[in-house]
């Protein structure tokens, strides 16, 4: 059924309620006012026949079924008044006449009548099981006693009488419910159908089915927010990701208690399709977009898609990039030499041959040397020898303190520390790129229950301001070296010390410092 047709049916109902709750009462109502009324016509009558002379001078003495005087001058009453019955009884209710002869000799029903304290009354009394609206009137003699009772009785309406004096007005009122209800049955659809975009109810219920299934069906997060920052819309993997409760929807990023940076992400424009938010120790990328409807923004949808995976396929990634940029160092190092030696046996020099790949020797024998002789674990050293070799490449000086020592750690501390100094380290060189006498000194040592990392750039440093926002620059992908962003890495470096219960600052001496605390028993 249409939308119009489902109003116009409940409009119906409706009016069909109301015109018997209407009837109900016009029966009721048509009730009292009969007892009302005929109530008044009746005592009326009952009054004149008990102050008639001859009924009060007759009554005292008069017996059942002798005279003729009492019983044509109570069938004159009721001729005159119209009543279905009349009746003269003594003070002891015995009926002396009635319009129904069977009666005469019997006691007169009182019902609650108060007749015999010599007050009048009128009320429904049953005669012979029939309902009537009775008067009672005292009869009084000349010294003002009780004589006797007139009664006068007017017979009931039928319910098909009252019902059919009341169905003239009834047909008027279903006509003009029924016009006023199917008007506004079809205006109230139209305005529904228009603020529905003409769909019909079922239509609607299956867009909403449909779109909460897809909504919970993919695998991404999805969460929409309405302008005032209200939640409308988060499937499973919103929920997951953000760790939201599940009586989020309709609830303010304020009340849900959202990190202040990630309600930033939320509720602001973003320039780029995707930006790189860190939610506890995952790595999302959020996606907003605004809603736009009929010319004005009605909120915002935002899609997160969880990274974790892919930047930890990226690590692995950029460690064998690592590797394979030092060995084409080396590589390129290596042709350089080998066609020096080549220029020099092609000369006959064969003692500057000797001493040159003795230099040649020495120097890679002293770096090697130098960082196996104080950090013995392999991970961390070897990531030192490529940086070194690399920094050497682009013309840049990483140098090892003399004063740095490790010894072996297990394998998870191992790839920490790998990680944030490798980090460190590429930052530390991005900074002192272009720079008069780029240097990057490292610096590692073992203290009582954790290891400390230092990296010390020769750089322009860290503009004060930027200093409580150098970390969080990590929640977005884009970097910048003039301002002393370092980009995603020192947050995933912030993340990591953090996991194991440190810290990682910043300050500057001539260049930026950046200090990493790792404790050695993993705290998560």
């Amino acid at each position: 059924m249409s939308l119009s047709g489902q109003y116009l049916l409940l409009q119906l109902l409706i009016v069909v309620a109301v015109l018997i709750g209407v009837v109900a009462l016009s029966l009721a109502q048509s009730a009292r006012t009969f007892e009302r009324v005929e109530g008044r016509r009746a005592l009326s009558a009952a009054e004149t026949l008990a102050a008639l002379p001859v009924v009060r001078s007759l009554l005292p003495d008069a017996e059942p079924r002798f005279g003729a005087a009492l019983p044509a001058v109570a069938e004159s009453v009721r001729t005159v008044s119209g009543s279905r019955f009349v009746i003269l009884a003594k003070s002891d209710r015995t009926i002396l006449t009635s319009s129904d002869p069977s009666q005469t000799g019997t006691k007169l029903p009182l019902g609650a009548s108060r007749v015999l304290s010599g007050r009048a009354w009128t009320g429904p009394v049953t005669v012979d099981g029939e309902a009537f609206l009775a008067a009672h009137v005292p009869v009084l003699d000349d010294s003002g006693h009780l004589a006797g009772i007139a009664a006068v009785g007017r017979e009931y309406p039928s319910m098909l009488e009252r019902f059919g004096d009341a169905v003239p007005n009834l047909l008027t009122y279903l006509g003009v419910s029924l016009a006023l209800g199917g008007i506004g049955s079809l205006l109230l659809a139209r305005r529904v159908k228009r603020q529905t975009l003409g769909m019909e109810p079922d239509e609607i219920a299956g867009l909403v089915e449909h779109r909460e299934a897809i909504v919970h069906g993919v695998k991404e997060g999805v969460i929409a927010l309405d302008p005032d920052q209200r939640i409308t819309l988060a499937n499973d993997g919103a929920r997951r990701l953000l760790q939201l409760p599940p009586d989020c929807l309709g609830r303010g990023l304020d009340e849900l208690t959202v990190h202040p940076q990630l309600r930033e992400v939320l509720a602001t424009d973003q320039q780029d399709p995707d930006r790189l938010v860190l939610v506890g120790e995952r790595v999302v990328v959020f996606n907003r977009m605004p809603l736009h409807s009929r010319g004005r923004i009605i909120g915002s949808v935002t899609t997160l898609r969880d990274r974790t995976e892919l930047s930890a396929l990226e690590k692995e990634l950029g460690t064998t990039r690592a590797t394979t940029d030092m060995l084409r160092a080396q590589t390129h190092e290596f042709a350089n030499q080998l066609h020096t030696i080549s220029g020099l046996i092609q000369l006959g020099e064969y003692d500057e041959v000797v001493s040159f790949v003795n230099g040649v020797s020495l120097s890679r024998t002293r770096l090697y040397d130098d960082v196996t002789t104080r950090i013995q674990d392999p991970a961390l050293a070897a990531l030192l020898i490529a940086k070194a070799s690399l920094a050497s490449e682009r013309g840049l000086a990483l140098r090892l303190d003399e004063g740095s020592a490790l010894g072996r750690v297990d394998e998870d501390l191992s790839r920490d520390l790998a990680t944030v100094a490798g980090n460190l380290i590429d930052n530390a060189m991005d900074a002192v790129s272009g720079t008069p006498d780029p240097t990057v000194r490292v610096s590692v040592s073992d203290e009582t229950g954790r290891i400390l990392v230092t990296v010390h750039d020769s750089g322009p440093g860290i503009a004060a301001e930027r200093m409580d926002d150098i970390f969080r620059q990590g929640f977005t992908t884009k970097t910048s070296t003039s301002d002393g962003g370092r980009g995603f890495g020192l947050a995933l470096t912030r993340l990591i010390c953090l996991r194991r219960g440190g810290e990682v600052t910043v300050r500057n001496d001539h260049g930026a410092v950046f200090t990493a605390r790792l404790k050695k028993q993993n705290q998560c």
